[in-house]
């Protein structure tokens, strides 16, 4: 069994994967349909594990961005 990986290093490796896939749709469905492929597609070599946590932490921050993106048009638009 590989050693685990803490909490951190999991949050590292989750802002990885969101550089790699931000502004690929390919690579953001593949997240949902083959998270473990994904990684391994991406290079990124986590404990199997732990692959559901690490895939749970890049799906949060990209909600988050996603959340902070339609605020920001949101208002945007009421500036106007």
């Amino acid at each position: 069994m590989a050693d685990l990986l803490s909490l951190d290093q999991l949050k590292a490796l989750a802002e990885q994967v969101i550089k790699k896939i931000t502004g690929n749709k390919d690579l953001i469905a593949a997240l949902t349909k083959d998270p473990a492929g994904l990684l391994k597609t991406l290079g990124i070599n986590v404990p199997s594990e732990q692959i559901n946590k690490l895939v749970e932490l890049v799906r949060e921050k990209l909600g988050d961005q996603t959340t902070k993106s339609l605020l920001a048009k949101i208002k945007s638009f009421f500036k106007k």
